[in-house]
């Protein structure tokens, strides 16, 4: 089995000497062959010129370089395609993940499972700013998901390549990897990993990030439930409103008939028509998304299920 160490690094020129020889010294005690696979983010200070000498010094380091600084997950998106491992390891290039993780890591996933994430269960980050949003946001993700783990933002994680290949990330959607692989199946799991605090450099994370992991959230609900099925999510709330609206209007209609009630002036006339018109719309958006759904796995060739295994003993 070939092991592909994929690293994201933005700005992190102290640090990737030192993560290379722990990592090295990790890696050189597997039986199967490894490779590591380093993303420079577009750093603007010297790392990737301690990159590239560590390319020529080491074949078995790689080096994508991006042209400017694309994000985390774009990062993570290249090294996935251009990893040539059986199984793809993910971690941070800012020596906060112990690289003496993997081997267990390698070994759960032997156990049957698709996905190993990482849990920093003593996680040596600020509470306030980065431990406590981090509870809230791993807790509705969990929730919403239905995929319970303890740490989604943990970038230790060992993977199967088929799954992680078969993803196109996008945005800040690294970090629901395990999530999204739930549509087809995949197992996951997570163990407890070490974590330590941060040596040199700053951080490139703060609280702003919780805004986008919540927004996300909706994002991935979406993907999972009803990426093949749009038409009930946006039609089953276009049908609500659309009922809400003609029955406000009918209910005037009534009373302006039998009571001879002024209805002109009333909110709820305008309520009503506004209900009407949202629920048209909403109706007319599950059916272009239908329509685009179906385009596009036509277009791909893909199809909306995968095939684990076929038995056919008559052959």
């Amino acid at each position: 089995m070939k092991v592909s160490v994929v690293i994201p690094a933005y700005n992190e020129e102290e640090n990737l000497p030192v993560l290379y020889e722990r990592l090295k010294a990790v890696l050189d005690r597997l039986e199967g062959d490894y490779e590591i696979l380093f993303v420079d983010d577009g750093s603007t200070d010297g790392s990737f010129e301690v990159l590239r000498d560590l390319a020529r010094r080491d074949g078995r380091v790689r080096v994508i370089r991006f042209r400017r600084n694309y994000g985390q997950t774009a990062a993570m998106y290249a090294g996935f395609e251009h990893a040539t491992g059986d199984v793809i390891v993910t971690m941070d290039a800012d020596l906060q993940n112990d690289p003496e993780d993997i081997p267990r890591l390698l070994r759960k996933l032997e156990e049957g499972y698709d996905i190993v994430s990482g849990w920093r269960k003593d996680r040596k980050d600020p509470f306030l700013s980065r431990r406590l949003p981090s509870k809230i946001a791993n807790w509705i993700i969990s929730k919403v998901t239905g995929v319970e783990l303890h740490d989604y933002g943990c970038t230790l994680k060992a993977y199967r390549s088929e799954i992680a290949k078969r993803y196109r990330l996008y945005g800040d959607m690294h970090r629901f990897l395990p999530a999204l692989a739930r549509r087809f199946g995949a197992r996951v799991t997570e163990i407890p990993v070490r974590h330590h605090p941060r040596l040199y450099g700053r951080s490139k994370y703060g609280i702003g990030r919780t805004v986008r992991v919540i927004l996300d959230i909706f994002l991935v609900k979406f993907l999972n439930e009803y990426i093949t099925k749009p038409l009930y999510v946006f039609g089953g709330i276009g049908f609500l409103l659309l009922t809400a609206g003609i029955l406000i209007e009918l209910y005037l209609t009534l009373l302006k008939i039998f009571t001879g009630a002024d209805i002109g002036g009333r909110p709820l006339l305008i309520l009503g028509v506004l209900l009407i018109l949202a629920g048209i719309q909403l109706l007319s958006t599950g059916i272009i998304a239908e329509l685009i759904v179906r385009t596009y796995y036509e277009s791909r060739g893909e199809k909306p299920y995968v095939i684990e295994e076929k038995l056919n003993f008559g052959e």
